[in-house]
């Protein structure tokens, strides 16, 4: 078995009418569900809680194939590449909808999948450093505006979500501060913490127990609504960015191509595992807010989310990754 890759064998707690019911139905062998990303994180733990669903509905196995690298292309070149026959199925994230404007791809990204459901969402929160003489949002913004190039972000790497979060509040808010790079989220939260950076977009999972050790302070979250975790702080539409909104979402898709029962299957015992107690708290305890769309406002949804990304890259003039 290749590093990454999990198998959820369920055949000790599968009741076997419930499998019986939907395995001749569906499933012929096990599904691969390919998560474009390193395992760990909410994006693969998502994957793994609908895995196990689809699994125990279908009476088979699931295969949790975490493909990481290249921003995800990796990962989604090999979906591209599955055959579309239902048991290849592609997690996926907001992180994606940046590689058409940003990296060449050998595929058409909008045109590759049928989306089958969005499954929830990891707000962000903004937080900064302590020491950092501001207490609210529009504090920041009136002191970048003052030192324009002063304040530096940490990026957790070219093309990431909360890279491109923070390109947008930049964007968004018309002030020029520095979003410096690193490998990836976890390396970001640490130079701020160490005061290499003043502030940081990262994912509410991953900061709350720094909010909680006062060890940064959160300023907004970055939702169209308020987060759950955090509901007594305002978003940063409420604080002076009106029409500011991108939370890290997921969802899964299948290659272009699979046949349209398979995907309404799919689509509605997703459904049913977002509505269920026991899929929802699963869910929320991996950090995610459920946030559900179906078939059709899923695939609109992705390509609002890639004209918003592709017109953001342009004018911030933001390279090209190759």
């Amino acid at each position: 078995m290749k590093a990454g890759t999990l198998i959820l064998t369920l055949a000790a707690v599968i009741p076997a009418a419930a499998g019986a019911a939907t395995a001749d139905s569906y499933a012929t062998k096990p599904l691969r569900l390919i998560v474009p990303t390193a395992p760990g994180g909410s994006t693969d733990i998502v994957a793994r809680i609908a895995g196990a669903y689809l699994g125990e509905r279908f009476g088979t196995s699931v295969v949790v194939d975490n493909r990481g690298g290249a921003g995800g292309a990796i990962g989604v070149e090999t979906a591209v590449k599955a055959p579309a026959d239902g048991h290849t199925l592609l997690l996926v994230s907001g992180s994606q909808m940046t590689l058409p404007a940003l990296r060449k791809l050998p595929y058409d990204l909008e045109k590759a999948f049928s989306p089958i459901a969005k499954l929830a969402d990891v707000h962000l929160a903004l937080v900064v450093h302590p020491t950092l003489e501001v207490k609210s949002l529009p504090d920041l913004i009136a002191l970048a505006k003052r030192k324009p190039g002063a304040i530096n972000f940490s990026g957790s790497g070219p093309g990431a979500h909360t890279t491109m979060a923070s390109e947008l509040f930049k964007s968004m808010a018309g002030i020029d501060v520095v979003i410096v790079e690193y490998k990836s989220g976890g390396p970001g939260v640490v130079g701020l913490l160490g005061g290499e950076t003043q502030a940081m977009l990262a994912t509410i999972p991953s900061i709350l127990p720094h909010i909680k050790a006062n060890k940064v302070r959160v300023l907004a979250t970055t939702g169209a609504r308020r987060s759950a975790t955090l509901p007594d702080t305002p978003t940063i539409a409420q604080s002076g960015v009106p029409g500011y909104a991108t939370v890290q979402w997921h969802g899964i898709t299948a290659p272009t191509g699979t046949p349209q029962q398979k995907i309404k299957q799919l689509h509605a015992e997703l459904k049913a595992m977002t509505e269920s107690e026991d899929g929802r708290r699963k869910l929320v305890a991996a950090g995610t807010e459920v946030d559900f769309l179906g078939l059709n406002e899923f695939g609109a949804f992705m390509r609002q989310e890639m004209e918003l990304w592709r017109q953001l890259i342009r004018k911030a003039k933001i390279k090209p990754l190759g």
